[in-house]
């Protein structure tokens, strides 16, 4: 919900807060006094059009700034973390919107400078504006169809989801066919290639890290004589001369002279010297031994070296075209294999493909039917619903009637259903177009609601809706601004009434003139007007106390509050709307009572033995 609102700089308002609540919040005052900026000051929290022209003279820029508190949902959460926002410690988000004297503006989350589409993407989760001469969210196509799904639940939510998921299936599989189809020549060609190459790659079979093993070898073979000459020294070095020449001892007979003299000694740390030695002449011993394995196993094979240069030759060939060395040629290799698996473009692949498109067409258009039969229904429902609460909403001529009808598909869709022998669009919710159309009075035509109503009656269908729709809207703060426009006496204790009745489930927010709607709010705004002393209108807003109340609400009735009789009328209009609310909550405790009482089940009958308690 809103928690609080700041306005600065804004129309004739230069600095107000607003501090909200759940419930149902009224805002009232002068004309001219500033009403209206609150619900701009709205408008421009909610990512709408910032214009220059609202700033408040002599102010360098407008600024508004919400914080929004008791965040739920995913979709408000993906917006905050992708925006890369961070929440109070409390989990409210703050945002906020400024504009410029030279009309720029600046939007921000949670501390975050983030484009102006995000403030709209979060405030369609969070607000609904209502006002005169807005594009209202429930006048948007898609969301007249939403509006059906919502008020339908389950009815319509479980052929939805079905239809849906074979839509996806039914997609991904007339794609293929179609790429299939319009590819064969070049996916041919692709496959020609592709088994070309696997059939080059497996005559050669090549094994991972093979082309760095060759390499090795073929060193070793070419540079034998030099790897002979090195190793025979240096194994002459650590064991001796191989003909026993006492003038070349090398390292371990040198080693055992040094035991020899070091054992002949008294001296204790002499002595101790020589197990090291012992272990020096074990290790040179193991590489003397390795240094002969090797000499033996050199022996020069120019037969052996032309093998692996060929081999070697035919690896290149491959790492020249397919990749930079073994391992990535093996890799082409299976990529290869998987894309061979998936380009079948034979005709029976084709006629299976085909095969399978038809047959979940078919399901789908089943689906849809079904879908489209139950929006009808509940379409039926609902408008019958909505024309009961405009009846007390000074529309007791009007009516509503919600239109299902099919859209038809363009030449060349590809997502064409033939349902009932006629060509609809299949798109992601169905083949179905909503339409809400209002009939202004008995006899008139059905238009759609936005040309048939005027700015007043189009707030108050919407209010209507609303209602119909508290269960189920997830939107959790509804502003209403001049929902009363061009009613008065019982009409405007209607609006009231349903006002209050949207609040126990919404947070409600509403500018008005009229004291009939006013007595029923939780809580009283006054925006109040006032002169500097540059005589520029300044307005500020404030939260008025019960006895303040009764005050504004004498005001409201034709400015009546000096006198008793106003005073008298307007604390008459607060005490019927506390008994009005009051009456609505015990009923609501009453029906909650009975459907506990109807879930628990009546008493069980005695056993006609008249026993009683069956003993």
């Amino acid at each position: 919900m809103l928690a609080e609102m700041r306005i600065q700089g804004l129309g004739v308002i230069e600095d107000a807060l607003l501090e909200l609540d759940r419930g149902f919040t009224v805002v009232t005052g002068e004309t001219g006094a500033g009403k209206t900026m609150v619900v701009t000051g709205l408008h421009l929290l909610s990512g709408g059009r910032a214009e220059a022209s609202r700033v408040r003279v002599g102010a360098g820029k407008a600024l508004v700034e919400g914080r929004f508190a008791g965040l739920e949902g995913e979709q408000v959460a993906g917006i905050i973390t992708d925006a890369g926002a961070e929440p109070d410690e409390d989990g409210s988000v703050i945002a906020l919107r400024s504009v410029g004297s030279d009309g720029r503006s600046r939007a921000h989350l949670g501390g975050r400078s983030v484009p102006v589409g995000v403030l709209s993407e979060l405030s369609e989760q969070l607000l609904a504006v209502h006002g005169q001469n807005d594009q209202l969210r429930l006048l948007r196509p898609a969301e007249q169809r939403a509006v059906i799904d919502r008020f339908a639940g389950e009815t319509v939510g479980a052929p939805l989801a079905e239809y849906r998921r074979v839509r996806t299936e039914w997609i991904e599989i007339a794609t293929e066919l179609a790429e299939r189809s319009g590819r064969s020549r070049e996916l041919a060609q692709q496959a020609d290639m592709l088994r070309h190459g696997l059939t080059e790659i497996d005559s050669v079979e090549p094994k991972p890290g093979e082309d760095a093993e060759l390499t090795e070898q073929i060193k070793r073979l070419a540079a034998v004589d030099e790897l002979r000459a090195a190793a025979g020294e240096a194994q002459s070095a650590v064991s001796g001369a191989a003909d026993g020449d006492p003038d070349v001892p090398g390292a371990l007979g040198l080693i055992a002279e040094a035991r020899r003299r070091l054992s002949s000694v008294e001296d204790a740390a002499l002595r101790d010297l020589e197990p090291r030695l012992a272990e020096a002449a074990v290790l040179l011993t193991d590489v003397g031994s390795e240094l002969g394995a090797y000499l033996d196993g050199l022996d020069a094979d120019p037969e052996k070296l032309e093998q692996v240069l060929a081999r070697q030759s035919d690896l290149k060939k491959l790492t020249r075209k397919y990749a930079a060395d073994v391992d990535g040629v093996l890799a082409w290799a299976e990529d290869a294999r998987q894309k061979l698996s998936t380009m079948d473009t034979s005709d029976e692949a084709l006629a299976e493909l085909a095969r399978r498109r038809d047959e979940l067409g078919t399901e789908l258009a089943n689906h849809a039917a079904a879908l489209s039969a139950a929006r009808k229904t509940a379409a039926a429902e609902l408008a019958e619903e909505i024309t009961a609460e405009m009846s007390g909403l000074a529309m007791g001529q009007a009516g509503i009637d919600v239109i299902v009808s099919t859209r038809a598909a363009e030449k060349d869709d590809p997502q064409t259903l033939e349902i009932g022998g006629e060509q609809a669009h299949a798109g992601p919710d169905g083949v179905d177009e909503v339409e809400l159309l209002l009939r202004a009075h008995s006899g008139a035509p059905a238009l759609p609601v936005h040309k048939a109503a005027s700015g007043g009656e189009l707030s108050r269908v919407m209010l209507a809706i609303e209602v119909v729709l508290a269960h189920a809207d997830t939107v959790q703060t509804l502003v209403f601004d001049e929902v009363d426009a061009g009613v008065g006496g019982r009409a405007a204790v209607e609006i009231g009434r349903r006002l209050a009745r949207l609040a126990r489930s919404h947070q409600v927010l509403v500018v008005t003139h009229l004291p009939q709607v006013a007595a029923f709010a939780d809580r009283h705004l006054v925006v109040d007007k006032g002169i500097d002393s540059d005589h520029i209108t300044r307005s500020g807003v404030r939260v008025l106390a019960q006895s303040e109340r009764v005050l504004e609400l004498s005001r409201m009735l034709a400015g009546m509050d000096d006198t008793a009789t106003g005073r008298a009328h307007a604390e008459e209009l607060l005490s019927a709307a506390v008994a009005d609310k009051e009456a609505a909550e015990n009923g609501k405790h009453h029906r909650r009572a009975a459907q506990r009482k109807k879930k628990a089940g009546a008493p069980k009958k005695a056993p006609e033995s008249g026993r009683g308690d069956g003993k």
